[in-house]
């Protein structure tokens, strides 16, 4: 059977019109990958997976809400949409906008957004404003402008937005055939951990599953306020993606963790630049600095041995490392230069 996108295969369990006509690229459907290479260098003693966002349409997993977002808005008969975004949001907003003949305005932290997500707004036709302050600013913003006629405020702060990415809980289960027993998650504006435990909950609560997984939510230390349990007025981290101060998200974070019997807590920087190479290096994976918060945290918690033993761990890979690749060149070695022979490129490479 063909796949054609998150609204198509759940729709039943989506808060839209029987018969709307989808906003679609075909998101959805991501690898969960086994990493036993990966389970071993972290120590866990269980099933390790990795659900792997970054490939999904436009690089990430906010093509899931934004399918589901773009498509109500457009049935409502908007004009254009709008969001503030640390990258991803701006990426995806833009690009199902584009799809659906729709004007996107997207509001960005000047200096705080990869490039290569600026690139994706950019080429989808978003007018972009640069502002001279946060996040938590621009969607402030965002949300002032959003109470203007037509204009639709696309950030996680939509409850549409959540009800697409809660579909990636149901793709997990449906490919396990039941709820892991952890699941690891990155935690910026906190709409995705909010998201997976919506969809976790709900498959319990119809009885497709029995068991529901603890939310293990993990934010970078220098961009902690749900850690801390106070706003972050100048957060900073190699991890631009959850560089945010105040989570729109705050509150469905924390029941998340709470009903859950999980944590959020906090990994370093240097920690999230150790898992982001650990997973390219051992499982072949190319995530965003942002998405090894997960597996930052993971391993924090397996050296601490606070996982039960034999339990099954998904890790949430959030979006694709493309998104942000002057932080593999910039924390890699660079290329060995050599001349242009045959004997000397040998020697160097010792074949």
């Amino acid at each position: 059977m063909t796949w054609a996108g998150v609204i198509d295969r759940y729709r039943g369990r989506l808060p839209l019109e029987e018969n709307v006509e989808p906003v679609t690229l075909h998101e959805g459907n991501t690898p969960l990958l086994d990493a036993p290479c990966l389970a071993r260098a972290l120590g866990v003693e269980g099933r390790l997976l990795l659900k792997c966002e970054g490939l999904n349409p436009t690089g990430s997993f906010k093509d899931r809400g934004m399918t589901v977002a773009i498509t109500v808005a457009a049935g409502a008969g908007a004009e254009a949409v709008i969001c503030a975004s640390t990258g991803n949001t701006s990426a995806s907003a833009a690009a199902y906008a584009a799809r659906a003949g729709l004007r996107a305005f997207v509001v960005i932290p000047e200096g705080k957004i990869a490039l290569g997500k600026l690139g994706q707004a950019v080429i989808h036709g978003a007018t972009v404003v640069a502002i001279d302050g946060s996040f938590d600013r621009a969607l402030e913003i965002v949300i002032g402008l959003a109470k203007l006629d037509n204009v639709i405020a696309v950030n996680s702060i939509n409850p549409f937005r959540l009800h697409g990415q809660k579909t990636a809980a149901f793709e997990i289960c449906d490919a396990l055939g039941h709820a892991p027993d952890y699941h690891f998650l990155p935690v910026g504006n906190a709409g995705n951990i909010t998201a997976y435990w919506m969809g976790y909950r709900e498959y319990h609560d119809s009885g497709v599953t029995t068991t529901r997984p603890r939310m293990m939510g993990f934010q970078a230390a220098g961009a902690a306020p749900l850690v801390r349990g106070s706003v972050v007025h100048d957060p900073e981290t190699v991890a631009t993606a959850i560089r945010i101060g105040n989570p729109a998200g705050w509150k469905g974070a924390e029941n998340a963790r709470d009903e859950s019997g999980g944590v959020i807590e906090a990994v370093t920087d240097d920690e999230i630049l150790e898992a982001y190479r650990l997973i390219a290096s051992l499982e072949g994976v190319f995530a965003e600095p942002a998405s090894a918060a997960s597996v930052a945290g993971l391993k924090k918690l397996s050296s601490l041995g606070r996982l039960a033993r034999n339990a099954t761990i998904v890790c949430t890979l959030t979006g694709h490392g493309l998104k942000d690749p002057a932080t593999a060149t910039e924390n890699s070695p660079p290329p060995v230069k050599a001349p242009a022979d045959l004997n000397k490129v040998r020697e160097i490479l010792a074949i």
